[in-house]
Protein backbone atom coordinates (compact mmCIF):
# COMPACT_ATOMS: atom_id res chain seq x y z
CA UNK A 1 0.00 0.00 0.00
CA UNK A 2 0.87 3.55 -0.35
CA UNK A 3 3.09 4.65 2.71
CA UNK A 4 -0.11 7.47 3.22
CA UNK A 5 -2.79 5.13 2.54
CA UNK A 6 -4.74 3.76 5.91
CA UNK A 7 -3.42 0.82 7.08
CA UNK A 8 -5.63 -2.58 6.82
CA UNK A 9 -5.46 -6.06 8.98
CA UNK A 10 -7.03 -8.62 7.33
CA UNK A 11 -8.37 -11.39 9.68
CA UNK A 12 -8.94 -15.09 8.91
CA UNK A 13 -10.28 -18.12 10.67
CA UNK A 14 -8.74 -21.26 9.95
CA UNK A 15 -9.13 -24.91 10.68
CA UNK A 16 -6.95 -27.61 8.71
CA UNK A 17 -6.48 -25.15 5.41
CA UNK A 18 -3.57 -26.12 4.58
CA UNK A 19 -4.86 -26.36 1.12
CA UNK A 20 -6.71 -22.75 1.20
CA UNK A 21 -4.40 -20.37 3.14
CA UNK A 22 -1.50 -19.63 1.20
CA UNK A 23 -3.59 -18.69 -1.86
CA UNK A 24 -5.96 -16.35 0.71
CA UNK A 25 -2.73 -14.49 2.30
CA UNK A 26 -0.89 -14.17 -0.97
CA UNK A 27 -4.62 -12.53 -2.54
CA UNK A 28 -4.39 -9.19 0.46
CA UNK A 29 -0.50 -8.97 0.70
CA UNK A 30 -0.23 -6.24 -2.26
CA UNK A 31 -2.71 -4.17 -0.20
CA UNK A 32 -2.49 -5.08 3.84
CA UNK A 33 -0.57 -3.77 6.71
CA UNK A 34 -1.32 -7.06 8.84
CA UNK A 35 -2.61 -10.19 8.21
CA UNK A 36 -4.19 -12.17 11.48
CA UNK A 37 -4.89 -15.85 11.27
CA UNK A 38 -7.32 -17.11 14.38
CA UNK A 39 -7.00 -21.24 14.19
CA UNK A 40 -8.92 -23.50 15.70
CA UNK A 41 -5.95 -25.76 16.70
CA UNK A 42 -4.85 -27.27 13.23
CA UNK A 43 -3.57 -30.90 12.87
CA UNK A 44 -2.66 -29.97 9.35
CA UNK A 45 0.31 -27.79 7.97
CA UNK A 46 -2.16 -24.69 7.89
CA UNK A 47 0.16 -22.72 11.29
CA UNK A 48 3.46 -23.52 9.32
CA UNK A 49 2.24 -22.05 6.23
CA UNK A 50 0.45 -18.85 7.33
CA UNK A 51 3.55 -17.99 9.72
CA UNK A 52 5.82 -18.75 6.90
CA UNK A 53 4.01 -16.35 4.73
CA UNK A 54 3.93 -13.95 7.45
CA UNK A 55 0.83 -13.76 9.04
CA UNK A 56 0.21 -13.96 12.86
CA UNK A 57 -1.38 -16.75 14.04
CA UNK A 58 -3.50 -16.80 17.42
CA UNK A 59 -4.99 -20.00 18.61
CA UNK A 60 -8.90 -20.65 20.18
CA UNK A 61 -10.60 -23.33 21.07
CA UNK A 62 -13.34 -23.66 18.14
CA UNK A 63 -17.34 -23.23 20.21
CA UNK A 64 -19.30 -24.51 17.13
CA UNK A 65 -20.16 -21.11 16.55
CA UNK A 66 -18.11 -18.60 14.18
CA UNK A 67 -19.07 -15.61 15.62
CA UNK A 68 -18.22 -15.92 18.64
CA UNK A 69 -14.53 -17.00 16.74
CA UNK A 70 -14.33 -13.94 15.01
CA UNK A 71 -15.33 -11.45 17.49
CA UNK A 72 -12.91 -13.16 19.91
CA UNK A 73 -10.24 -12.59 17.24
CA UNK A 74 -11.48 -9.05 17.17
CA UNK A 75 -10.91 -8.78 20.84
CA UNK A 76 -7.36 -10.51 21.63
CA UNK A 77 -5.71 -9.71 18.21
CA UNK A 78 -3.00 -6.68 18.66
CA UNK A 79 -4.60 -4.88 15.78
CA UNK A 80 -2.94 -2.17 13.53
CA UNK A 81 -4.90 -1.28 10.81
CA UNK A 82 -7.81 1.55 10.94
CA UNK A 83 -9.57 -1.04 8.83
CA UNK A 84 -10.23 -4.62 8.85
CA UNK A 85 -11.04 -7.06 6.33
CA UNK A 86 -13.06 -10.13 7.13
CA UNK A 87 -11.95 -13.13 4.89
CA UNK A 88 -12.28 -17.00 5.16
CA UNK A 89 -9.73 -19.44 4.35
CA UNK A 90 -11.11 -20.96 1.46
CA UNK A 91 -11.69 -17.30 -0.26
CA UNK A 92 -9.47 -15.31 -1.94
CA UNK A 93 -9.55 -11.51 -3.30
CA UNK A 94 -9.45 -10.94 -6.94
CA UNK A 95 -6.42 -8.66 -8.23
CA UNK A 96 -9.13 -6.16 -9.46
CA UNK A 97 -10.38 -5.77 -5.95
CA UNK A 98 -7.21 -5.90 -4.43
CA UNK A 99 -6.23 -2.46 -6.34
CA UNK A 100 -9.71 -0.73 -5.69
CA UNK A 101 -8.83 -1.11 -1.77
CA UNK A 102 -5.89 0.53 -2.43
CA UNK A 103 -6.38 3.07 -4.60
CA UNK A 104 -10.30 4.17 -3.23
CA UNK A 105 -9.42 3.67 0.87
CA UNK A 106 -7.38 6.75 1.80
CA UNK A 107 -10.23 9.03 -0.37
CA UNK A 108 -12.96 7.45 1.57
CA UNK A 109 -15.07 10.11 3.82
CA UNK A 110 -14.99 9.83 7.51
CA UNK A 111 -18.55 9.14 7.69
CA UNK A 112 -18.02 5.82 5.80
CA UNK A 113 -17.15 2.94 8.03
CA UNK A 114 -18.15 -0.09 6.02
CA UNK A 115 -17.66 -0.98 2.50
CA UNK A 116 -19.91 -3.82 0.69
CA UNK A 117 -18.12 -5.95 -2.32
CA UNK A 118 -19.39 -8.64 -4.20
CA UNK A 119 -18.71 -12.57 -3.69
CA UNK A 120 -18.92 -14.86 -6.27
CA UNK A 121 -19.37 -18.49 -5.54
CA UNK A 122 -17.58 -21.44 -7.26
CA UNK A 123 -18.55 -24.76 -7.03
CA UNK A 124 -16.67 -27.85 -8.34
CA UNK A 125 -14.37 -25.53 -9.92
CA UNK A 126 -16.74 -23.53 -11.87
CA UNK A 127 -18.31 -19.75 -11.14
CA UNK A 128 -21.97 -19.88 -10.55
CA UNK A 129 -23.18 -16.81 -12.09
CA UNK A 130 -26.69 -17.68 -12.42
CA UNK A 131 -29.45 -19.23 -10.24
CA UNK A 132 -29.58 -16.13 -7.74
CA UNK A 133 -26.19 -16.63 -6.25
CA UNK A 134 -24.54 -13.89 -7.83
CA UNK A 135 -23.88 -10.69 -7.00
CA UNK A 136 -23.81 -11.39 -3.32
CA UNK A 137 -23.11 -8.19 -1.60
CA UNK A 138 -21.34 -8.30 1.44
CA UNK A 139 -19.47 -6.26 4.06
CA UNK A 140 -16.26 -7.45 4.74
CA UNK A 141 -14.31 -4.54 5.29
CA UNK A 142 -14.87 -1.72 8.09
CA UNK A 143 -13.23 0.59 10.28
CA UNK A 144 -11.55 -0.50 12.91
CA UNK A 145 -13.77 -0.62 16.33
CA UNK A 146 -16.98 0.11 14.14
CA UNK A 147 -17.81 -3.60 13.59
CA UNK A 148 -18.19 -6.68 14.82
CA UNK A 149 -20.29 -10.43 13.86
CA UNK A 150 -23.28 -10.76 14.98
CA UNK A 151 -24.96 -12.86 17.82
CA UNK A 152 -26.20 -15.89 15.18
CA UNK A 153 -25.50 -19.66 14.62
CA UNK A 154 -26.23 -19.25 10.37
CA UNK A 155 -25.57 -16.37 8.29
CA UNK A 156 -23.91 -13.87 10.68
CA UNK A 157 -22.99 -10.76 8.95
CA UNK A 158 -20.43 -8.24 10.05
CA UNK A 159 -23.00 -5.22 11.79
CA UNK A 160 -21.57 -1.31 11.82
CA UNK A 161 -22.24 0.27 15.22
CA UNK A 162 -22.93 3.57 13.45
CA UNK A 163 -21.78 5.22 10.03
CA UNK A 164 -22.75 5.26 6.20
CA UNK A 165 -21.53 2.44 3.59
CA UNK A 166 -20.24 2.28 0.25
CA UNK A 167 -19.31 -0.68 -2.60
CA UNK A 168 -17.18 -1.48 -4.71
CA UNK A 169 -17.35 -2.93 -7.73
CA UNK A 170 -15.18 -5.69 -7.94
CA UNK A 171 -14.82 -8.97 -5.78
CA UNK A 172 -14.09 -11.52 -3.34
CA UNK A 173 -14.04 -15.13 -4.41
CA UNK A 174 -15.38 -18.32 -2.64
CA UNK A 175 -14.14 -21.14 -3.83
CA UNK A 176 -13.17 -24.06 -1.95
CA UNK A 177 -11.17 -26.88 -2.99
CA UNK A 178 -12.38 -30.00 -0.93
CA UNK A 179 -14.38 -32.78 -2.66
CA UNK A 180 -18.18 -33.10 -2.49
CA UNK A 181 -18.03 -35.54 0.68
CA UNK A 182 -16.28 -32.48 2.61
CA UNK A 183 -18.98 -30.51 0.98
CA UNK A 184 -21.97 -32.61 2.16
CA UNK A 185 -20.38 -33.53 5.39
CA UNK A 186 -20.23 -29.26 5.90
CA UNK A 187 -23.63 -28.96 4.81
CA UNK A 188 -25.32 -31.13 7.43
CA UNK A 189 -23.50 -29.14 9.81
CA UNK A 190 -24.82 -26.00 8.89
CA UNK A 191 -28.60 -27.84 8.42
CA UNK A 192 -28.47 -28.40 12.36
CA UNK A 193 -27.65 -24.87 12.94
CA UNK A 194 -30.18 -23.16 10.69
CA UNK A 195 -32.73 -25.38 11.80
CA UNK A 196 -31.80 -23.98 15.10
CA UNK A 197 -31.65 -20.51 14.39
CA UNK A 198 -35.32 -21.00 12.61
CA UNK A 199 -36.54 -22.78 16.14
CA UNK A 200 -35.47 -19.61 17.63
CA UNK A 201 -37.17 -17.42 15.54
CA UNK A 202 -40.02 -19.22 16.60
CA UNK A 203 -39.23 -19.92 20.34
CA UNK A 204 -37.33 -16.94 21.32
CA UNK A 205 -35.27 -18.66 23.66
CA UNK A 206 -31.99 -17.07 22.81
CA UNK A 207 -31.65 -12.96 22.18
CA UNK A 208 -30.33 -12.34 18.61
CA UNK A 209 -28.65 -9.51 17.14
CA UNK A 210 -31.29 -7.22 15.28
CA UNK A 211 -30.19 -5.78 11.94
CA UNK A 212 -31.36 -1.64 11.42
CA UNK A 213 -34.45 -1.72 10.36
CA UNK A 214 -33.32 0.88 7.61
CA UNK A 215 -30.59 -1.30 6.80
CA UNK A 216 -31.72 -1.73 3.04
CA UNK A 217 -28.83 -4.35 2.04
CA UNK A 218 -29.00 -7.27 0.21
CA UNK A 219 -28.17 -9.76 3.54
CA UNK A 220 -31.05 -7.89 5.70
CA UNK A 221 -33.86 -8.36 3.15
CA UNK A 222 -32.91 -12.02 2.10
CA UNK A 223 -33.08 -12.78 5.82
CA UNK A 224 -36.13 -10.61 6.11
CA UNK A 225 -37.47 -12.65 3.24
CA UNK A 226 -36.47 -16.16 5.05
CA UNK A 227 -38.06 -14.87 8.26
CA UNK A 228 -41.31 -13.38 7.03
CA UNK A 229 -41.99 -15.18 3.65
CA UNK A 230 -40.34 -18.17 3.00
CA UNK A 231 -40.74 -19.48 6.84
CA UNK A 232 -44.51 -19.69 6.47
CA UNK A 233 -44.98 -21.74 3.44
CA UNK A 234 -45.09 -25.24 4.72
CA UNK A 235 -42.41 -27.90 5.32
CA UNK A 236 -41.04 -29.58 2.39
CA UNK A 237 -42.69 -27.53 0.17
CA UNK A 238 -40.49 -24.73 0.26
CA UNK A 239 -37.31 -26.55 -0.68
CA UNK A 240 -38.61 -27.66 -4.01
CA UNK A 241 -40.37 -24.23 -5.29
CA UNK A 242 -36.83 -22.66 -4.17
CA UNK A 243 -35.36 -24.62 -6.56
CA UNK A 244 -37.73 -24.12 -8.91
CA UNK A 245 -37.36 -20.33 -8.39
CA UNK A 246 -33.24 -20.49 -8.65
CA UNK A 247 -33.12 -23.38 -12.01
CA UNK A 248 -35.32 -22.26 -13.61
CA UNK A 249 -36.52 -19.16 -13.01
CA UNK A 250 -33.41 -17.10 -12.28
CA UNK A 251 -31.26 -19.49 -14.90
CA UNK A 252 -29.40 -21.72 -12.84
CA UNK A 253 -30.06 -24.24 -15.49
CA UNK A 254 -27.87 -22.27 -17.95
CA UNK A 255 -24.63 -23.47 -15.79
CA UNK A 256 -24.65 -26.85 -16.94
CA UNK A 257 -24.44 -30.27 -15.00
CA UNK A 258 -22.56 -27.90 -12.41
CA UNK A 259 -25.62 -25.73 -12.05
CA UNK A 260 -27.87 -29.10 -12.31
CA UNK A 261 -25.66 -30.06 -9.15
CA UNK A 262 -25.10 -26.74 -7.34
CA UNK A 263 -29.07 -25.94 -7.20
CA UNK A 264 -29.74 -29.35 -6.54
CA UNK A 265 -28.07 -30.05 -3.40
CA UNK A 266 -27.62 -26.55 -2.35
CA UNK A 267 -30.89 -25.09 -3.21
CA UNK A 268 -33.02 -28.52 -2.97
CA UNK A 269 -31.40 -30.88 -0.66
CA UNK A 270 -29.71 -28.23 1.43
CA UNK A 271 -33.02 -26.97 2.38
CA UNK A 272 -34.73 -30.11 2.39
CA UNK A 273 -32.33 -31.13 5.08
CA UNK A 274 -32.96 -28.34 7.18
CA UNK A 275 -37.41 -28.95 6.90
CA UNK A 276 -36.38 -32.57 7.93
CA UNK A 277 -34.61 -31.52 11.12
CA UNK A 278 -36.91 -28.71 11.78
CA UNK A 279 -40.22 -31.56 11.56
CA UNK A 280 -37.98 -33.94 13.77
CA UNK A 281 -37.62 -31.33 16.03
CA UNK A 282 -40.94 -30.17 16.22
CA UNK A 283 -42.28 -33.89 16.76
CA UNK A 284 -39.70 -33.91 19.98
CA UNK A 285 -40.98 -30.96 21.58
CA UNK A 286 -44.81 -30.57 20.73
CA UNK A 287 -46.22 -32.10 23.87
CA UNK A 288 -43.48 -30.16 26.19
CA UNK A 289 -45.49 -28.09 28.74
CA UNK A 290 -43.41 -25.46 28.17
CA UNK A 291 -42.19 -25.48 24.32
CA UNK A 292 -39.55 -22.87 24.81
CA UNK A 293 -37.44 -24.26 27.44
CA UNK A 294 -37.78 -27.82 25.58
CA UNK A 295 -36.57 -26.06 22.05
CA UNK A 296 -33.89 -24.21 24.30
CA UNK A 297 -32.88 -28.03 25.71
CA UNK A 298 -32.71 -29.82 21.88
CA UNK A 299 -30.58 -27.11 21.09
CA UNK A 300 -28.20 -26.84 23.58
CA UNK A 301 -28.31 -30.23 24.82
CA UNK A 302 -29.28 -32.78 21.41
CA UNK A 303 -27.68 -31.10 19.06
CA UNK A 304 -24.54 -30.11 21.47
CA UNK A 305 -24.94 -26.20 19.91
CA UNK A 306 -23.51 -23.52 22.72
CA UNK A 307 -25.52 -20.25 22.31
CA UNK A 308 -23.08 -17.44 21.19
CA UNK A 309 -24.18 -15.77 24.13
CA UNK A 310 -22.60 -18.80 26.25
CA UNK A 311 -19.33 -18.95 24.54
CA UNK A 312 -16.26 -18.91 26.59
CA UNK A 313 -14.62 -15.79 26.75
Amino acid sequence: MKSNSPKVTVQILSFNEEQHIARAIKSVRSFASQIVVIDSFSTDRTVEVATELGALVLQNKWLNNYAHQFNWGLQNSPIEGCWVLRLDADEYITPELAEEIKEKISSLPKSVNGIYMRRRIHFMGKWMKRGATYPMWVLRLWRHDYGRCENRWMDEHIVLSEGETVRFENDLVDDNLNDLTWWTNKHNHYATREAADLLNHKYHFMAVDQRDKDDREQAMFKRWLKENIYSKIPLFVRPLLYFIYRYIFRLGFLEGWRGLQWNFLQGLWYRFLVDAKLYEAEEKIKHADEKKQAAYDLVVKQWGLKLPSEGEK
